[in-house]
């Protein structure tokens, strides 16, 4: 008799479930990442991943850029 199968292991992610893509910028307003990163994460090995993970705090803030075009200040 066989083992069990074991569930698949969680993947990583940034996701905080505000997904709004900024047009000027093209990072999303909840994680910063691309489309492409968010179409392809799962993809993407772990490695991969984690450079992006590693990168996302030194992007722009997108919700400043929206924030100062609508005259609105943080």
């Amino acid at each position: 008799m066989s083992a069990p199968a074991k569930p698949p292991r969680p993947i990583a992610t940034p996701c905080v479930k505000v997904c709004a893509v900024d047009g000027a910028s093209g990072y999303c307003l909840g994680c910063r990442r691309t489309l492409s990163e968010i179409a392809g994460w799962a993809r993407l090995t772990d490695a991969e991943r984690a450079a992006i993970m590693t990168a996302l705090p030194d992007r722009p803030d997108p919700m400043i850029a929206l924030m100062a075009a609508s005259g609105t200040r943080p």
